[in-house]
């Protein structure tokens, strides 16, 4: 299969950009970069073979990033496949806006991510924060070993890696961050066929209005941050107005709402403010 072969075949299966889609697979069948798929000979009959095998998958719309088997999130590299969330570009919001309210990168933070996922945001922050630990809880058995991956790969003297929800975190941590499911459940099989086919659907499925992780975060937020410190979590276009109802009456306070390059809300800024009295145990989660 040529190079315009396979672009005409993504193409056809709906892809924006099949000759640049193209050439990345092409690229991962040689194990070369990109750029070199210019000028590099013409592949070897087992390295045809697999770029063949990448297209048809891709032009099944499996996600790119399984694929290739990587993802860069904050110019690192994470190592991500089926079972687990696909880190976006717009999630670093959260990682900027981190920085902001920590302005000294030598704080010794203590930090949780809660649903880690890949573990992309834990990572990230802690490669800013030079002094910082963190830990993260992921709940699907899927999604855990991704994140014992890359914590092992990128940063294996001080992220940590918990099986288990994440009410059973217990703190208290100076920063906390999340990317909970927040897509309404209806709405789900309407998104683009990369994600509802192949994504794992409970890092995607945030209930009937798409809040449910929210007011599940409402209350345990309290609970294992500092007072003083802070949350940063990431919320769903329209969202901000609904973040006002379920976190108006919480210990935690709205701080901001930032949004992403694309101007779409997606950073929560929470700070505990420290006024109600300390749950000792998780039984309002239940």
């Amino acid at each position: 299969m040529t190079l315009d072969e396979a672009a005409r075949r993504l193409a056809a299966a709906g892809l924006e950009s099949p000759r640049a889609e193209a050439r990345l697979l092409l690229a991962h069948a040689l194990g070369r970069t990109r750029n070199d798929t210019l000028s590099h000979p013409p592949p070897t009959p087992t390295q045809a073979a697999l770029f063949e095998t990448f297209v048809i998958r891709r032009a099944a719309r499996e996600p790119s990033a399984y694929i290739t088997g990587h993802k860069e999130f904050w110019s690192l590299p994470f190592a991500v496949g089926p079972g687990v969330l696909v880190p976006r570009p717009e999630t670093e919001t959260l990682i900027e806006e981190a920085l902001k309210l920590v302005p000294d990168r030598n704080t010794p933070l203590m930090i949780a991510d809660l649903g880690a996922g890949s573990g992309a945001l834990l990572i990230a922050a802690l490669s800013e924060f030079s002094k910082a630990t963190g830990i993260g809880f992921e709940s699907s058995d899927q999604a855990f070993p991704w994140a014992r991956k890359n914590t092992a790969n990128l940063m294996p003297e001080r992220a940590e890696i918990r099986l288990g929800d994440w009410n059973e975190a217990e703190g208290p941590f100076d920063l906390v961050f999340s990317n909970p499911p927040y897509i309404p459940s209806a709405e789900i099989e309407g998104l683009d066929p990369e994600v509802s086919r192949f994504e794992p659907r409970a890092a995607l499925d945030g209930g009937q209005d798409g809040l449910e992780a929210y007011r599940a975060l409402e209350r345990l937020l309290p609970r294992i941050v500092k007072p003083g410190g802070h949350a940063v979590v990431e919320i769903g276009f329209g969202q901000g107005r609904a973040m006002e109802l379920v976190f108006g009456g919480s210990r935690m306070e709205i701080v901001r709402i930032t949004p992403d390059l694309a101007g779409i809300d997606r950073a929560l800024v929470l700070e505990n403010h420290g006024v109600r009295p300390l749950k000792s145990n998780c039984d309002s989660l239940r």
